[in-house]
């Protein structure tokens, strides 16, 4: 969209917005944002598929008392936690298939990366509320003649669930957020298409980036405030519940 010749100081200011913006609905511009969004939340949603089970598992398994274990899973987690998901995204698509001697895609790479971190999320946020579990509930289930795995799956878990599902909401939304770094890995999401589109249109529309950045921001945004509001509302009544 080209710019109309008017002089005038208002018009002007029209004119640089009208044509800054305008870059988002050219051509199949805008078409591309959101297919790029597409992938982003794809890549995000296929990681907490992947994440969510394992975590379940990893977190109660750090219950039991079996302390090399449990040395493993805290060693699990801190890894995650420590190194940047940036690194561990480099590592995996750029070193790791060159040393093994494959090649893999970068969603298959980020899927997998995100994944790990999403189970070690998960896990801590599964331990935490297994053990908040009150230990005369624990006690009344072994007086009826339960054991381990049925005091888990009758009574902790059924305690403890309205706690995990808010801390799983929120980590949906930052994975959401943090395929912000899928560019790093070749992979065409929201912010690679951003980009190509204010590289195509950097001569003819310098300010194009505030546009296009505004534009994908507002994206992120609708996605991630709603998780956000939900995660909030149901905290809420999970301590009201808890409360009494």
């Amino acid at each position: 969209m080209e710019p109309l010749a008017i002089t005038d100081a208002a018009g002007a200011a029209y004119v640089t917005v009208a044509s800054g913006a305008g870059v988002i609905f050219t051509g199949d511009n805008l078409t591309r944002l959101l297919s790029g969004l597409g992938t982003s939340v794809t890549v995000a949603g296929l990681a907490l598929v992947v994440g969510i089970p394992l975590g379940i598992v990893l977190g109660a398994l750090r219950i039991l008392h079996n302390p090399v274990l449990r040395a493993v899973l805290r060693l699990y987690l801190e890894f995650f936690r420590i190194v940047p998901t940036l690194v561990i995204l480099f590592l995996s698509y750029y070193i790791l298939p060159r040393e093994l001697g494959v090649q893999v895609d970068g969603v298959t790479v980020a899927v997998v990366a995100f994944g790990l971190w999403v189970a070690a999320e998960i896990s801590d946020i599964v331990r935490g509320a297994l053990i908040s579990v009150s230990d005369h509930q624990v006690d009344a289930g072994k007086a009826l003649g339960m054991n381990g795995l049925q005091i888990l799956w009758y009574v902790r878990i059924p305690q403890s669930v309205n706690l995990m599902v808010p801390a799983t909401i929120n980590l949906a939304a930052r994975v959401i957020m943090t395929t912000s770094l899928l560019l790093l890995i070749s992979v065409i999401d929201v912010i690679t298409v951003g980009q190509q589109i204010m590289e195509a249109n950097r001569m003819t529309h310098p300010d194009a980036a505030f546009w296009v950045y505004g534009f994908i921001f507002f994206l992120y945004f609708i996605i991630c405030w709603p998780l956000a509001m939900i995660a909030k509302v149901l905290e809420k009544r999970a301590k009201e519940r808890n409360n009494g």
